[in-house]
């Protein structure tokens, strides 16, 4: 630790190179890349996933043994390792094609843009199905049996009964997902997609201040994790006071209606 403050601290850094590239144009270009990019990665990790938890607990064996299978793969692969198969897909697929309708390049279609959006979302995907399925589980099976004595179809009683109330245990680890999508948009600068360490690195192959353009990427990646936490807690103190304020409601009608037997 002393190394490292001294590093920072005795001039081993320079400071005026950190200041003047912190709001370099390149580097702001990436910022708002990540902050388009990691929303739109989630939300089609959070789409898919809610389909193939769906599936995974579907009474029908296909359904329920391909979401399997599919949740097998990618989270058995890694990110970057995913980003480099849909970039390079174009190398077995040179051609996408609906015969007699359209047909176009594969390279022309799997832009960095494109390829890091596939990558990443159809990896967390897999991993928010899990947490959508654990949710979903958490629901006392209680609510599906009124549903049932209501006559509604299963599909109404998900839409309407189950998934409102699985939404509080499902959102917190969405939420730290998220998070963990804005750090791994980095990794799509292996593919050359300008994200904020992509930018940073396009700037210190030309000038050599490695360590401070990694600090100024840093800096930025810090800034916005840091402003999605606090979202993050607020958003669980708003729902945890709304479930309390339902439990105690429930509450105190149980106890009136056993004080009128």
């Amino acid at each position: 630790m002393f190394l490292i403050a001294r590093a920072f601290a005795g001039g081993k850094i320079d400071w005026e190179i950190v200041g003047e590239f912190l709001t370099a144009r390149s580097i702001l270009n990436g910022l708002v890349k990540t902050i388009i990019m990691a929303p739109l990665a989630m939300a089609v990790g959070v789409v898919l996933g809610l389909i193939f938890a769906l599936m995974r607990m579907s009474e029908n064996p296909v359904a329920r043994y391909s979401a399997i299978l599919y949740m097998w793969i990618f989270r058995g692969s890694p990110q970057l390792l995913q980003l480099f198969l849909w970039f390079n897909l174009a190398l077995i697929f040179p051609v996408i094609a609906i015969p007699y309708l359209f047909e176009i390049s594969t390279v022309t279609v799997m832009t960095p843009f494109v390829a890091t959006l596939l990558g990443l979302g159809i990896c967390q995907s897999a991993y928010t199905a899990e947490v959508i399925r654990a949710g979903i589980l958490s629901v006392d099976t209680g609510q599906g049996e009124a549903a049932d004595a209501l006559g509604m179809t299963r599909h109404q009683a998900m839409r309407r009964i189950i998934l409102p109330q699985a939404l509080r245990g499902i959102i917190p680890p969405v939420g730290n997902e998220f998070i963990g999508m804005v750090k791994a948009t980095s990794l799509a600068s292996a593919i050359q997609f300008t994200e904020i360490l992509n930018a940073a690195q396009r700037i210190y192959y030309v000038n050599n201040y490695i360590i401070e353009l990694l600090i100024v990427a840093t800096f930025w990646y810090l800034l916005v994790v840091s402003a999605l936490t606090v979202g993050q807690y607020f958003l669980e103190r708003r729902l945890s006071r709304g479930f309390s304020s339902r439990t105690s409601l429930a509450q105190r009608s149980i106890e009136g209606g056993k004080a009128q037997r």
